[in-house]
């Protein structure tokens, strides 16, 4: 039998200097969100505001 895996999403390495390391993760718990949790969170929040201004994006037909 052929199994696929499950889709988990696209994969984002992150460089960032230890003191906004420190940062991201305080605000984060004091949310009550992971690290990871709190990025997906501020990026949704930053596309809102970019589609609000300018309008909504469109992926292209396929993208994934």
């Amino acid at each position: 039998m052929d199994f696929k895996k499950p889709e988990k999403g696209k994969h984002l390495g992150l460089r960032i200097d230890n003191e906004l390391h420190y940062k991201l993760h305080y605000i984060s718990n004091y949310y009550g969100r992971s690290a990871n949790g709190e990025v997906i969170y501020l990026i949704r929040k930053a596309i809102e505001a970019f589609e609000a201004e300018h309008g909504k994006i469109e992926p292209p037909a396929g993208a994934e």
